[in-house]
Order: C-alpha cells, then sequence, then structure tokens
C-alpha cells in the first residue's frame, strides 16, 4: 500500500517522537477523500459549511475553524484536508464523512487554506 504525501514539519516530527505531549498538542486531523467522495460537491467544505453554520444560527463558528486542502497521490485519497478540531466537528454533524489518516500539529505548507481562519500559534 502506498503511503501518503503528507509532509511532516519539524513540530510534527517532535511530536510523534515525544508521545508524552499528548494527543492535544495534534491540532489537525487529516482527512482523506476519495474521487468517488468528490463527485458529490457538498463533500467540498468551502462549498457546504458556510451555508450549513448560517442555516443552524451559528455563523460565529467560522472564526474558529480552519481546513487546509491538498491533492492527494490516489484515488482513494485524491484530496486531504486538514482540520481542526472545531471544524471536525461541524462536519461530522453535517453528516459528512471523515476518514481519518493521522493528525498533526499544523497542516503541511504545500496545502492551502480551504475554509475559515488561519491556524495560529
Amino acid at each position: 500500500m502506498k503511503q501518503s504525501s503528507v509532509c511532516l514539519t519539524s513540530n510534527d516530527l517532535l511530536f510523534r517522537l515525544a508521545p508524552g505531549l499528548g494527543e492535544k498538542a495534534l491540532h489537525y486531523q487529516v482527512i482523506t477523500q476519495s474521487a468517488k467522495d468528490l463527485q458529490d460537491i457538498s463533500n467540498s467544505p468551502a462549498v457546504s459549511m458556510a451555508p450549513y453554520l448560517l442555516g443552524k444560527g451559528q455563523s460565529r463558528l467560522a472564526t474558529k475553524i480552519s481546513i487546509y486542502s491538498e491533492r492527494g497521490e490516489t484515488r482513494e485519497q485524491i484530496r486531504l484536508l486538514y482540520m481542526n478540531e472545531e471544524a471536525l466537528r461541524v462536519w461530522e454533524a453535517m453528516g459528512r464523512q471523515a476518514t481519518r489518516a493521522g493528525a498533526m500539529h499544523r497542516p503541511p505548507h504545500s496545502a492551502q487554506l480551504c475554509f475559515g481562519v488561519p491556524f495560529s500559534e
């Protein structure tokens, strides 16, 4: 099985080498989407999340959500989403599939912000 091209930062390596720092330090969950998932446009956070938040009267959450996107390398992982905890909670509340492939301290530099606000430290 081919490994994904998730690029680790030095902080991510630190957190992997020092498991005592705990999962709380891993702010972003890596979510994979397949080619089949992408056939439904509502599986794009940039398209579906704002209308969902507005419809639920929760637009203020957009200032706490951070979702980055990056192209994957296989049909099973054609897009990688890096979601912070708040984004993942909303995504799952929307009934969207969240196939997790790991966790990171922050998204790789090659990923682009697709919804919400940039990460901050």
